[in-house]
C-alpha cells in the first residue's frame, strides 16, 4: 500500500510538470546554496573540442585531438560522424511526436522501476531524492533501432581512437567491456516559469563508459571546466561526446570523468537525446596494468560494473563522484 501511494504521488508531480504552470512546485526547487546561479555561467562558449570524424584517414591526428580533449575537458563534439542526416532527423522527430501525446497515452509507459527496459519517469531515483528534477525521460531499447546500430558504430570507433590515446592497444577497452550495453533516453525540458530555482538535471559525472548526446538547438548543456560552468552551444547535425567513470578507472586517472549539468529556460522546450555505451554488468572493470608504474600507482581496486551501477543509483546524482568509493587507498 505505501509502495502504491508513493507510486501515485510520483505520477501526479510528473502530471503537473508537463502542464502548463506558472510557478515552480516546491517539490522541485533547490535550496539557495544549490542553485544554477545562471548569472555566473560563462556566455555560450565554443571552446570544447570539436574533431572531424571524417580525417580519419590522419588517424594519428584524430588520436591526439580525442586524447587532449579527454586529458582537459573529459568532453568533445565530432562532426562527419557517418550517421546520415535523415536518421538524425527522424530520431529527433520520434522523441517530439512521442512527448506531444496526450498526457493518458505517455503515462500508459510510466514505471519507477529502473529494471524496465522501456518507461517513463521524471527526476532520477523519484523513490530517494527529496527534490525533483526539471524533466521528463522515456527511456527505451528497441525504438529507433536504425538510429542505435549508427550510433553504436561511432562509440565502437570512439572507444578505439580512446585506447590508442591511452597508448593501449586499439581494441582494449572494446575487450574490457565484456559483451557491451547500449541504452538510450529521450529527455524532455519543458518551459520553466523559474529557471532561476532548479534544474533540468543536477551537476553529475556519467557512470558508464561514454555518452554520445544528440541534442535540439536549444541551449541547455553546461560543462564544468576550471572550476567554470561552460554553456555548451549546439552545432547542427554534431554529437556530443563525454567519457564516464569507467574510461577515468580504465585509464588510471590520466582522464577525467567531469561534472556537467542541464538547466532549462522560460521560453521553449528542450529535447535531448544521450546514449550510454555501458560494460557488461558482469564485466571486471579495473585500471589497464600497461597504465600503472612507479610514477603512476594504481588508484582503484577492481570490480563488476554491476556493484559500482548499483551504488551509483542508490546514491543518486551527486556533486561528489561515486569513484571515491572505489580507490585503492583513501585520497588525502
Amino acid at each position: 500500500m505505501v509502495m502504491a501511494m508513493a507510486s501515485s504521488s510520483q505520477k501526479v508531480l510528473l502530471l503537473d510538470l508537463a502542464s502548463n504552470i506558472n510557478h515552480v512546485p516546491t517539490n522541485y526547487i533547490r535550496p539557495i546554496s544549490d542553485r544554477p546561479n545562471l548569472d555566473q555561467v560563462d556566455s555560450i562558449d565554443d571552446s570544447i573540442p570539436l574533431i572531424d570524424l571524417h580525417s580519419l584517414t590522419r588517424s594519428n591526428d584524430v588520436v591526439q585531438q580525442i586524447g587532449q580533449a579527454c586529458k582537459e575537458y573529459g568532453f568533445f563534439q565530432v562532426k562527419n560522424h557517418g550517421i546520415p542526416d535523415e536518421v538524425i532527423t527522424n530520431m529527433m522527430q520520434i522523441s517530439r511526436e512521442f512527448f506531444r501525446m496526450p498526457q493518458s497515452e505517455r503515462m500508459k509507459s510510466y514505471s519507477d522501476d529502473p529494471s524496465k527496459t522501456t518507461r517513463l519517469s521524471t527526476s532520477f531515483n523519484v523513490n530517494t531524492e527529496k527534490i525533483k528534477w526539471f524533466n521528463i525521460y522515456f527511456r527505451c531499447r528497441d525504438n529507433a533501432a536504425d538510429y542505435c546500430r549508427h550510433v553504436r558504430q561511432v562509440a565502437l570507433t570512439l572507444l578505439e581512437l580512446i585506447s590508442e590515446s591511452l597508448g593501449l592497444e586499439r581494441d582494449y577497452i572494446n575487450r574490457a567491456l565484456g559483451k557491451h550495453g547500449q541504452h538510450m533516453a529521450l529527455n524532455y525540458y519543458p518551459p520553466c516559469p523559474q529557471p532561476e530555482l532548479t534544474y533540468g538535471l543536477p551537476s553529475h559525472a556519467d557512470p558508464n563508459v561514454i555518452t554520445i548526446l544528440l541534442q535540439d538547438d536549444v541551449p541547455g548543456l553546461q560543462v564544468l571546466n576550471n572550476d567554470k560552468w561552460l554553456a555548451v552551444n549546439p552545432i547542427p547535425r554534431t554529437f556530443i561526446v563525454n567519457i564516464g567513470d569507467q574510461i577515468q578507472v580504465l585509464s588510471n586517472d590520466r582522464y577525467k570523468s567531469v561534472l556537467h549539468r542541464a538547466v532549462v529556460n522560460c521560453y521553449t522546450e528542450r529535447i535531448s537525446i544521450p546514449t550510454f555505451y555501458c560494460p557488461s554488468p558482469e564485466a571486471v572493470i579495473a585500471p589497464a596494468s600497461e597504465l600503472i608504474d612507479e610514477d603512476h600507482p594504481c588508484q582503484y581496486r577492481s570490480f563488476t560494473y554491476s556493484e559500482y551501477y548499483q551504488k551509483f543509483w542508490n546514491r543518486g546524482l551527486a556533486t561528489e563522484t561515486c569513484l571515491d568509493l572505489f580507490r585503492s587507498s583513501p585520497r588525502v
